[in-house]
């Protein structure tokens, strides 16, 4: 699985709503849950790695990335948007030396 076929899944449920969708689910109770679910992912990141090990750690990150990308594309903002900002970023930290 890449990020770039996930994001795919994700606009294809958000597009379709299918009644069986987690996804769907979401998008469905709107911003205010999909950006509670984004924060509650967060502290589990957290908790996970100040109290767990790695797979655990590896477990939370994946739905904190998951639920990411639900969050854009809620917004309509791309994982290539992402990356086209972060190549920004090291551009212009590159021509600060």
């Amino acid at each position: 699985m890449t990020i770039k076929k996930l994001y795919k899944i994700i606009e294809d449920r958000k597009k379709k709503m299918p009644e069986d969708s987690y996804v769907a689910s979401l998008f469905d109770k709107g911003k205010d849950k999909i950006i509670q679910k984004v924060g509650e992912e967060s502290t589990e990141v957290i908790i996970a790695a100040k109290n767990e090990g790695k797979d655990r750690i590896i477990s939370e990150v994946a739905d904190l990335i998951f639920h990411l990308l639900i969050m854009l594309s809620l917004f309509n903002i791309t994982p290539s948007d992402i990356l086209k900002e972060l190549g920004k970023r090291r551009k212009e930290s590159q021509g600060k030396k």
